[in-house]
């Protein structure tokens, strides 16, 4: 890996990053376009099976929280699989958030926060601060409670 800052947050963070997953249906983990990538939406997981459940029914923000930031590492494992090097990143660019929640459930919001804040963390806030959407959704594969896509910019 680089020495670049963002390497050494990571590990001052006690972050290890995973290798590039395996998509589970037809589709690629990511498209590069110029210089743009769109990853493709993680779910959480933990332990390495999803990371099921349903804000506002059985799983409560704090721990939607978790899964959310537990989303952003495995998201930076797929950016360093597409750059080879996160230090190429030049800006956070938005990431989407499905809340798989009840209706009466608000807080999809804070739960992306786990996800928003880590990247701050790690990018700082100028390459790190992004737009966002956060929406309540019914479900999601696998019974998931959270999913997280991200587009980032990178230098050529």
């Amino acid at each position: 890996m680089s020495s670049s800052p963002v390497y050494e947050r990571l590990k001052s963070l006690g972050i290890e990053l995973p290798p590039l997953a395996v998509p589970a249906a037809a589709y690629v983990p990511f498209v590069r376009t110029g210089n743009l990538i769109f990853v493709s939406g993680h779910i959480a997981k933990k332990d390495g099976k999803p990371w099921v459940g349903q804000l506002g029914r059985d799983t409560d923000t704090a721990t939607g929280r978790a899964a959310a930031r537990a989303i952003a590492i495995d998201l930076l494992g797929t950016l360093h699989a597409a750059t080879g090097d996160l230090g190429k990143i030049t800006r956070v660019v938005k990431l989407m958030s499905l809340v798989n929640s009840t209706p009466d459930f608000t807080e999809q919001h804070l739960v992306t926060n786990g996800a928003s804040e880590l990247f701050g963390e790690v990018f700082g806030a100028d390459k790190g601060a992004h737009a966002r959407s956060a929406f309540g959704v019914a479900q999601i594969p696998l019974g998931a409670c959270v999913e997280i896509e991200a587009i980032v910019e990178v230098q050529d």
